[in-house]
């Protein structure tokens, strides 16, 4: 019998297909996390056989990989328009409401995801959702509202926690912290964005509900790829 393909092997072969839709002279948002890693080197691959796009990274870890990889290089401040972004997600349900930030890059994923024309998100079969809430919703915050968004964030029902690295808290690129809110079953999204999105001092979230145009997803016997629903 032959064994299952592993996790890893689902998200490079996810990547592989979702990379295809890039060509010469594209400006690409790269993405950040485990996913968007394969999704990178693969690129890396491919600009150094001659590929010319110019990428515009999610995160500072996502810069230094793409800068080793010889990979041209901007920053999204100079951009008003991006061809394609390329990311993974946390989990994602059958309407392209995703969660993402288990990276801590979800602020800026957000600002490359919004100037980009085509969202594409790859993932392996496990990340594929009923509805959003298997996971946390990552909320960065600057440290002196910590209290007031984990006080609102009770109010909606969930629970906070400071994310941690080592024994201090996370910081992200752009210098602040972030809360993993643990909603359960999330049976309204939207308004949850919405929310999140009016508490002071919280600078963003990662309930991604609207930007996703593409699925690439990895399943054991092949990559499948899903447009956005219409309707949605």
């Amino acid at each position: 019998m032959v064994p299952p393909p592993d996790v890893e092997h689902l998200k490079h072969a996810a990547a592989a297909a979702a990379i295809a839709e890039v060509r010469d002279g594209m400006i690409v948002g790269l993405g950040t996390g485990s996913t968007a890693a394969h999704v990178l080197r693969l690129l890396g691959a491919r600009v150094a056989q001659g590929l010319r796009i110019t990428g515009v990274p999610t995160s500072r870890a996502t810069w230094i990989a793409a800068q080793d990889l010889r990979i041209p290089l901007l920053a999204p401040d100079a951009l008003t328009s991006i061809d394609v972004c390329i990311d993974g997600v946390d989990e994602i349900d059958s309407g392209f409401r995703a969660i993402k930030g288990g990276g801590g890059a979800m602020l800026l994923e957000k600002v490359v995801a919004t100037l980009a024309r085509r969202n594409i998100a790859v993932a392996d079969a496990s990340k594929r959702v009923a509805r959003l809430g298997t996971r946390p919703v990552p909320i960065e915050v600057l440290a002196a509202a910590q209290g007031l968004v984990t006080a609102e964030i009770a109010r909606l029902g969930g629970a906070a926690s400071l994310r941690i690295a080592g024994d201090t808290p996370f910081i992200t690129d752009s210098g602040h912290r972030i809360l993993d809110a643990d909603f359960g079953e999330i049976r309204d999204a939207a308004a949850l964005a919405r929310t999140l999105s009016s508490i002071p001092g919280a600078l963003g979230h990662g309930l991604f509900l609207t930007e996703i145009d593409a699925l690439y997803l990895a399943e054991p016997d092949g990559v499948i790829r899903e447009e956005r629903p219409i309707d949605e």
